[in-house]
Parts: structure tokens; sequence; C-alpha cells
């Protein structure tokens, strides 16, 4: 077992007098800029046990009263443990099959990642690699969750490219000998849900296929290239969790340098797998909501800066929405390969020095929407190809932030397992 970087844990699972359906909410970074799905999650869920009291959803995380909310979770941490409303399994994986809102069927293996085989950092030659830059300043805030926090939940979806389906699909033929762990409907139109425990002689299969996918001469026939670091997860979903695990873990090696931490809890983190040919993915792009800012200047200056024309084709392009009135500008100067890099490198440097907000948003009704509510900007961008994702990743290093998105936002991991992080 574990020959890559993905492993079995000790997971834990509600037991089964919790209520599922109010247990399991949606990944903490979405509806980031509408405050009214969380209040109706809290509505939802009211006094029950549920992951919802272990979060911090991050639509809370620069508003005031965000330390007592951190102390909050880590209480509820404490007291769900002591109260013994979980089942532990121990050197566990879980097969899960999510039947999306929108009925279509995406299953995935939930394990745990080993956090020395990932590096985050620009131009990483890690088996786990990020997909999109990591913004480093976004990662303190989140390990002050993490810190004293004796539970992880996982939102993180990590991506393999498995084409002929040899890991994770084979899985769903023999669902009637495995046991069940969880079976519920997800709120908020998140469809439904259904866990199995993996036994031991599964899990070496799933080792096995996996292996054979990292195999070195294989990894560089499938994509052209001559004696290549092996890139065998790519993240998904939860790029910044992730590296908030790996930061935490690196921070607790460099306080105690003289202590054996290899096999420290701290040394892994729990995510989900996904074949990146399910047909449940669909990648989309992620839109830009800009606000708090002087529109007039910002579109002048960003006319100038990207050479912007409604009339001379380009490749790489935006829609712009402003007040209604909905415009497709064509990129003569670019400054990356994609839209998007060409969109964001402006926007990161007018943000830095004029003020504003930016929020990314999944659908490009939505984030119209907001823009109008906002009285601020909206920018729709093209979607991207999956089937480039791990080429990409492999020649050019991490796409730039908030690329691509799997699908809708009510289509993203919904918490339900969980692990302990403390010895």
């Amino acid at each position: 077992m574990n020959s890559t970087a993905f492993r079995n844990a000790d997971i834990l699972i509600p037991k089964d007098n919790i209520e599922m359906y109010k247990w399991s909410v949606i990944a903490c970074d979405q509806y980031t800029s509408e405050p009214e799905y969380w209040d109706s999650v809290y509505s939802t869920v009211g006094d029950a046990p549920s992951a919802l009291n272990l979060i911090l959803p991050e639509l809370y995380l620069e508003q005031d009263g965000v330390s007592e909310r951190i102390d909050s979770i880590h209480s509820a941490m404490d007291k769900y443990i002591s109260d013994g409303i979980f089942d532990e399994y121990k050197d566990a994986m879980v097969y899960v099959e999510r039947v999306q809102g929108n009925g279509i069927l995406r299953q995935g293996i939930v394990g745990a990642i080993d956090l020395e085989k990932y590096d985050f950092s620009k131009g990483s030659t890690s088996e786990v690699r990020a997909t999109e830059a990591t913004v480093i300043e976004r990662i303190p805030p989140r390990i002050k969750v993490r810190q004293g926090a004796p539970l992880e939940l996982p939102h993180i979806m990590i991506l393999i490219d498995d084409p002929e389906c040899t890991v994770i699909e084979p899985l769903s033929e023999n669902t009637s000998d495995m046991k069940k762990l969880y079976d519920s409907e997800l709120m908020q139109n998140g469809g439904s849900i259904k866990g199995y425990l993996l036994d031991n002689n599964t899990q070496d299969k799933i080792d096995y296929a996996l292996s054979a996918l990292a195999d070195p001469d294989t990894f560089c026939k499938k994509y052209n290239l001559t004696d290549s670091a092996v890139l065998l997860y790519a993240m998904g979903d939860g790029n910044h969790s992730l590296a908030t695990a790996k930061e935490f873990y690196e921070q607790l090696k460099k306080a105690n340098p003289d202590k054996d931490l290899s096999n420290h809890p701290a040394r892994y983190a729990l995510a989900e797998i996904v074949n990146l040919h399910s047909d449940a993915l669909k990648f989309e792009a992620i839109h830009r909501l800009v606000y708090d800012v002087d529109c007039d200047k910002l579109i002048s200056e960003l006319t100038d800066a990207l050479g912007l024309s409604e009339t001379t084709e380009s490749d790489q392009y935006i829609i712009c929405s402003c007040s209604g009135i909905e415009k497709k500008l064509y990129i003569s100067k670019k400054s990356s390969n994609l839209s998007v890099g060409s969109l964001q490198n402006f926007l990161d440097s007018y943000i830095k020095d004029n003020g504003g907000k930016i929020d990314y948003i999944h659908g490009a009704d939505t984030v119209k929407s907001l823009a109008e509510k906002h009285n601020g900007l909206a920018f729709i961008l093209p979607d991207m190809d999956k089937s480039q994702l791990f080429p990409t990743v492999i020649k050019d290093g991490a796409l730039p932030r908030k690329t691509f998105s799997m699908g809708h936002a009510e289509d993203k991991r919904f918490y339900i397992e969980a692990r302990k992080i403390t010895e």
C-alpha cells in the first residue's frame, strides 16, 4: 500500500442517529458574495449537530468577530468528540457516489494525501501539484482555523487523469458487497450522496491502479514527454485548503526540529480523488465581480492595458457587463496564454494601486446580477477545455488563480467525513 501520495486514513463518520441532511453542508469557499445562502443553511441546521459548526464559511473570513467564530469552531469540535457522535474507521477509504442536482453521477474516493509529496510553489515537480497560482496571503487566516483544531473536514477534490477508468469507476460494480456508511439527500439543490467503506483488498487494487498511472514511462508516453517528473494528482477544488494544510505541517516541523513527525497526523490531509474524465466534471470559467471602484476609470485603464477592441478579433476575449450594458472585448495586448490570466494580471495591479474589491463568481447570470447589486463590473470569461489541464500544468506550471470551476457552486463537495489531526 501507499505507493503514491494517496493512502488510507482513520476516518470519522457521524453515527446513524445524526441527521445527515443537516450534518452535510457545502464547501466553505462557496457563495462568498451571497450571505442569504448561508443564512438559509444556518436556518435549516438549527441546533442539530452539523459540519456547519466545524467550518468557517469564507464569507465571514474578513468580517468582524472572526476570532470568536474560530474559537467557537474549536469548541464545537471538542464537544462533538467528547459527545461521541462519530464512528472511527481505521485505515479506511470511502467510495463516494454523488448524484449532482443535474442528475449526473460523480464518483470519488476519500482518503489522505501525503503532504510530503505536495508542493504548491511555482515550477513544482511534485507528484501532487496546484493547478492554479496559490495566493500566499490567503493562507495565514486559514491556518488560524487549523491551529488548535483537533479535526479537519475536507472539501478538497483532487483530479487524476485516468481515461481508461481503471481506478475509481470499477468500484460501482461491487457496492452491494460494501458497508454503506451514509445515504442522504443534500440541501440547497446539492443532489444526493452515498458513501461505502472499502476493504483492504479493494484498497490494494486502487493502489495498484494508481501506481500504474504513475509509472514514469507510461506517464511520459501519455503526454509526449522525455524524462519528466510524474504529475499524478492535480488540484481540482480546495487549492488553498490543501496549501494551508501543507504550510501548517511545515510550520510544525520547523517548530519541532528534533522531533520525528513522519507519522504525525498533520502530515496528511483528507481529500477526495476524482477522475478528470468523469461525465459529471464540466469545466466552467470563474467570472470576476469588481466593485467599490470607479468603473469608468477601471474600464479606461483596462482598455489601454489590454488593447481592448470590439472589432479586432483575437483568440483572447472577455465580456464586460456594467449597468445592464454588455460588450464582448477582444484582447490584443496579452500578458498570459489565457484570457483569464491577462485580465487577472491587470485587476491585481489595479486594485493594489486604486483599491476596490474583487470576487470570483460561478455562473454568468449570477455575476451580472451581483454587479448590478453592487454597482460594479462583471467580467465574463470563456470556458477552458478540461483535456488541457494536465498538459498545461505539466508544461507551463500552475494556471492563473480561479481559472476554472468544476461545475456549479451547488455541485461542490459537501462536508461529511472528518479526521483527527492532533496526536
